[in-house]
Parts: structure tokens; sequence; C-alpha cells
């Protein structure tokens, strides 16, 4: 299984974002899937953009069985993002670090997740070990 994990806007500041993130760097939390996907068979490959059109154009040429997305703060907004993810056929799990429903109202909405399979929050980076587990 080849899974692509995707992460949108501000995540390659993880570790050095406020406190609710966590002090995981992205490095850290690629290493940690990495070895994870060892263990139950599966490859993974890694994106990181601020860029909506980049995510846009990622999703779209991705040719894997699954994928992981985070897409930050466009999660709320980007009907992009939510077109690319709803033409793609492969298996997708949208992840939060923390507890959207918990944090500002226009946080509680995702434009993405009527074209996921799954939806993982609140974990922090283990939401992203989670969400590999459930491909799994």
């Amino acid at each position: 299984m080849k899974v692509l994990v995707i992460n949108g806007v501000n995540l390659n500041k993880l570790g050095a974002r406020s406190k609710e993130y966590g002090t995981t760097t992205l490095a850290e939390l690629e290493k940690a899937l990495r070895r994870k996907a060892e263990e139950i068979g599966a490859e993974t490959e890694f994106f990181t953009s601020n860029y909506e059109g980049a995510i846009v154009e990622k999703i779209q040429d991705a040719d894997v069985d699954a994928i992981i997305i985070n897409a930050g703060a466009h999660t709320h907004y980007s009907y992009a993002i939510a077109d690319a993810l709803k033409d793609k056929t492969c298996k997708k799990i949208e992840v939060h670090m923390t507890n959207v429903q918990a944090r500002e109202e226009f946080r509680r909405t995702s434009v993405i997740s009527p074209y996921v399979d799954g939806v993982i929050a609140g974990f922090g980076a283990n939401s992203y070990l989670l969400a590999l587990a459930a491909l799994a």
C-alpha cells in the first residue's frame, strides 16, 4: 500500500508553533510515520505546502492507494482542495492535531470532510499514526 501524507498551510512550522500543536517537529512526525508504515508493510510519501494550488496538483497527480491529509486552515474554505479530493478514488483520511470542534467557530466546519472516508482529530501527532493504522 502506498500512502501520500499531505500537510497544508503552517504545518511546516510544527514544533515551533503554539503549544496546542505540541513539540513534535514535521521531521519527527515523518520519521514516526515511516517507522509505522514499515511495520504494516506500507510505503509513505510526504508533501507539505503552504500553497493551495500546489496541494491540489499533488492530489490530482498522486498515484497512491491512500491519502492522509491535514490541510490546515485550507480545511475550512478550500473548495479547490475539496474538489480534488472528491475526484480521487483512493482511500482518504482527514487529520487534525487539535480537536477542531473545541476551537474557534470557523474551525468547526470542514469543506473537505464530505470527500474523505474518515476524520481523526485531537490526538496531536498521534492523529496521523491513527490514520495510518486505520488504513492498515
